[in-house]
C-alpha cells in the first residue's frame, strides 16, 4: 500500500499570484505525489492500493484558494488515469477529498491565533455535520481503502468531508 499525502499552499486572490506560488503549490501537491508514486512504483505487487490525497475542494471553488484548488484536480485526474494505466497490474489506485481537517496545516493558513480561531470556526459553519474533521476519520478511510474490504473499487474518490461537497 501507498498513501501519497503530499499537500500544502497559501491563499493568494487571483490578482497576487506569482509565478512562485504557483511552482510552490504544484511543485508539492502534484509534483510530490507523481514523482512518490513513480518511485514507489517497481515495489509495489499485484493487489497492491495506492492511495492519493486530492481535496473536496476539487470540485468546490474557493476564493484565493485557486492555485491550491486546480493542484488537488490534477491528483483527481491522476487518480482515475493511473487507476486505468495500473489495472493490468491488479494494482487498484483511488482517492480521498478531504474537507477541512482540524490540522496544525489548517489553523497555519492564518497570520496568528485569533486569526486561526476565526478561520477554524468559519470553516466549520459550512460543513453540515457543522465541525472540522478529525485526522483519525482520514486514516479509517485510508484504512479501508488499503484493505481487502474495498477490493473491488480503483479510480474512485471518496469525499470525507462532513458533506460540504454533497450537501
Amino acid at each position: 500500500m501507498l498513501f501519497a499525502n503530499a499537500g500544502g499552499g497559501e491563499f493568494a486572490a487571483l490578482g497576487d499570484i506569482t509565478w512562485q506560488h504557483y511552482a510552490d503549490t504544484f511543485n508539492t501537491n502534484v509534483g510530490g505525489t507523481l514523482f512518490t508514486v513513480q518511485t514507489v512504483l517497481p515495489l509495489l505487487n499485484r493487489g497492491a492500493s495506492i492511495i492519493v490525497t486530492s481535496s473536496n475542494i476539487d470540485v468546490k471553488g474557493a476564493a484565493s484558494f485557486s492555485v491550491y484548488a486546480a493542484s488537488k484536480a490534477a491528483l483527481r485526474s491522476f487518480t482515475r488515469s493511473w487507476a486505468a494505466e495500473l489495472v493490468g497490474r491488479e494494482i487498484r489506485v483511488n482517492s480521498i477529498a478531504p474537507g477541512p481537517i482540524e490540522t496544525p496545516g489548517l489553523s497555519g493558513l492564518a497570520p496568528d491565533p485569533a486569526a486561526a480561531e476565526q478561520l477554524l470556526k468559519g470553516l466549520a459553519s459550512g460543513v453540515p455535520m457543522n465541525r472540522l474533521g478529525r485526522p483519525s476519520e482520514i486514516a479509517d478511510v485510508v484504512a479501508f481503502l488499503a484493505s481487502d474490504a474495498s477490493s473491488f473499487m480503483t479510480g474512485a474518490e471518496i469525499y470525507v468531508d462532513g458533506g460540504a461537497s454533497q450537501v
